[in-house]
């Protein structure tokens, strides 16, 4: 190290209040482990800003899912600092694109009524347009965040790049098993800055002349050791992003909420309006990080943890991915998995990781992962088959599948059971488990509303295993299920906690335009002391310490 960034590295050390590393003989190594471990704390003391959010977006009435005024989407899920991102967005000043659905107010057409090759047929979606159009009219800018605390404001804004001319770019072809993938030109690279902090990112898109808005989300993601390595769900993000309009990996072209494989999504889409049971068109672009998962991100940074981030697909192309940190988080709805991502979180556990899983219907479906058109690495899903095998009353309304992954209990401690969905009070059941320590709970105390809208059940013969929580959901239909959440011993003193619930993360804080869910008749009440209290006894156990401890 040159002794002008030994320099720098103790000035920052210092003014963090680590210096103390060298006088305890850890050397000039421990002073840059522990600045690092310190990034997260010196972020957050930057200036915030509440202008992340969307002030002004707009859903198509036809399709429901997207807002084609002004859209776009990233070249990469994720991104190292001194690597480049591409954006690519699509500007439409009347709002009215190449896909027929534009020119009708009926349904959209199902997949056997227009080739699906590729090649040139007779619908107009198969009309080449040629090149993206310059509109001239019709200038944007993108702005750039990183989300975190930030003294309450939820976001710091990094730049803005543009302004940009608008182009209308073309509405994708529908490709073999339902592709859509969009080949945009891009209206930017951005190299990412080596002083970009490890998050997860949002790009407003905002017109120049008109007031209509949407995101574009990326994470960036890094390397190095850290306490906790908070994994994002964007796998399930994109199996259930409509874009264009019915186009998820739910639809079939017939079955809007088909469970079987033959349907395959690609990353280079747009993310639209999320499709299932919260109607947020604030959230517009930016998958479900908004949703389920921003609240948990929130918390960890004010309370100062050392956290980095990651997404499904970097643990699913990296083994040691899931090695760095002392605790791995799934969070939200983490439903669809690649085998790769099983094995290499199974082999973090077995090597000692703690793992909570905040999240519910996590690890379902395994999710075959294959490269775009253009060989980019890991752009299109699909859905292969279950983990675990399906129950005779699972094969009645899902299948067939080419592929079955292992027991997702033998790593969640539990898992998806029938009915999926519902709703339900978090019920103690081992008040005696350091899990609650602090927060005066015993058994058969509730945290009202904290389960939903899936969740786990069947709980694992696991030795060790404890059912820590445990209660009935109940459906629309008044269909109920028996949930579980569960904390097993690991090999090495490790521990894996399973929440058993999506909804985990809106116990722990309730960030700027943040909107709790209603679900099947039931709903979170927002941050509850204990739901903290739970997460930091767990989190005390794997790294050591509170996080300012």
């Amino acid at each position: 190290m040159g002794e002008m960034s030994r320099r720098s590295v103790l000035k920052g050390a210092a003014a963090a209040g680590i210096a103390s590393a060298l006088a305890a003989g850890t050397g000039e190594q421990g002073v840059v482990q522990a600045a690092r471990r310190d990034l997260i704390r010196r972020e957050n003391e930057k200036p915030g800003t509440t202008d992340w959010q969307l002030t002004y977006t707009r859903v198509d009435p036809d399709t429901q899912y997207r807002c084609p005024w002004i859209e776009g989407s990233v070249s990469k899920a994720s991104v190292r600092a001194g690597e480049s991102l591409d954006f690519m967005v699509s500007v439409r000043p009347d709002g009215k694109g190449t896909d027929p659905v534009f020119r009708s107010a009926g349904p959209p057409q199902k997949t056997g009524s227009v080739p699906v090759d590729g090649g040139q047929g007779t619908d107009p979606v198969f009309r080449s347009a040629g090149p993206p159009q310059k509109t001239g009219s019709v200038p944007f800018t993108i702005d750039l965040y990183r989300m975190g605390y930030y003294g309450g404001a939820g976001a710091r804004h990094l730049t803005t790049l543009g302004p940009f001319d608008g182009v209308v770019q073309e509405d994708p072809p529908v490709g073999e098993e339902r592709l859509r993938e969009c080949r945009w030109t891009p209206c930017a690279s951005l190299t990412i800055p080596e002083d970009w902090v490890s998050g997860v990112y949002l790009g407003k898109l905002s017109l120049v002349n008109d007031r209509w808005q949407s995101y574009v989300i990326f994470i960036v993601r890094d390397d190095r050791e850290a306490d906790v390595l908070f994994q994002c769900s964007d796998n399930t993000w994109q199996a259930y992003n409509r874009w264009p309009d019915n186009f998820s990996l739910y639809d079939d072209g017939e079955n809007p909420w088909a469970l079987k494989s033959g349907i395959r999504v690609s990353y280079d889409r747009p993310y639209g309006k999320y499709c299932q049971i919260l109607d947020a068109p604030l959230s517009q672009g930016s998958g479900e990080f908004l949703l389920w998962e921003f609240p948990l991100a929130y918390w960890l940074e004010k309370e100062g943890y050392d956290v980095t981030y990651c997404s499904n697909t970097d643990v699913h192309a990296d083994a040691a991915c899931a090695l760095r940190a002392k605790a791995f988080l799934s969070v939200g709805h983490d439903e669809y998995w690649s085998l790769e991502q099983f094995n290499h979180v199974k082999a973090a556990v077995d090597a000692g990781v703690n793992v909570a899983f905040l999240s519910g219907n996590t690890c379902c479906f395994v999710t075959p992962t294959t490269p775009s058109t253009d060989g980019r690495l890991n752009r299109i899903l699909t859905r292969g088959g279950c983990f675990g095998g399906m129950s005779e009353a699972e094969a009645k309304i899902m299948g067939p599948f080419t592929m079955e992954g292992p027991d997702e209990r033998t790593l969640i401690g539990a898992r998806s059971v029938m009915p999926f969905n519902g709703s339900g009070d978090w019920i103690v059941s081992d008040a005696s488990s350091w899990l609650f320590d602090g927060t005066g709970m015993k058994n058969g105390d509730r945290i009202p509303g904290l389960v939903g809208w899936e969740f786990h059940g069947e709980p694992a013969p696991i030795e060790g295993l404890k059912v820590v929580a445990e209660g009935t959901s109940i459906n629309g239909s008044d269909e109920t299920a028996h949930w579980t959440a569960t904390l097993y011993p690991g090999p090495k003193g490790n521990w894996v906690f399973n929440a058993s619930t999506i909804w985990w993360a809106q116990g722990l804080s309730s960030p700027p335009g943040h909107m709790l869910p209603y679900s099947h008749f039931g709903r979170p009440h927002g941050p509850d002391a204990r739901v903290q209290m739970i997460t930091e006894n767990f989190s005390k156990r794997a790294i050591g310490k509170h996080a300012r401890g």
